[in-house]
């Protein structure tokens, strides 16, 4: 496999068979597909992460991947932490079960479902891009 479509190919092989394994139990264990619910799925976005850091240790020292790995997993947990947070303030308007938000606030129902992370990506990429572009500008 080219090295340009490497990581693009291991998704989708992988997100191929995830999905035919989700679909059969769907069809065939409902009980346990139900009680797995999401998790089956978010195999594929294990598979991203596994295949990013693949792509870099291939090329770089043991050192440096671990660098490398220690960086991307902060990244993506202080990611994880602020989605989630902003999700959590504004669905529910408490943070870490604590009420944050007046009586006042009606809690924006489409937070808490999994459009919300959706909406809240997009936004957040948003600022980053505007952010970056003012950066770039200044020098």
């Amino acid at each position: 496999i080219p090295s340009q479509v490497r990581i693009a190919s291991y998704i989708v092989i992988i997100a191929t068979f995830v999905t035919i394994a989700d679909r059969f139990m769907a069809a065939f264990f409902p009980p346990i597909s139900k009680s797995l619910g999401p998790y089956i799925p978010l195999i594929v976005v294990n598979c991203i992460i596994l295949g990013r850091q693949e792509a870099f240790s291939s090329k770089n020292s043991v050192g440096r991947s671990l660098v490398d790995a220690l960086g991307m997993s902060t990244g993506f947990i202080l990611a994880l932490l602020v989605l989630s947070s902003i999700r959590e303030i504004l669905g529910m308007g408490t943070f870490l079960g604590h009420q944050v938000m007046g009586a006042w606030f009606k809690p924006w129902i489409i937070m808490i479902l999994p459009a919300g992370a959706f909406i809240t990506l997009g936004i957040l990429l948003a600022v980053a891009l505007v952010i970056e572009s003012k950066t770039k500008k200044r020098r």
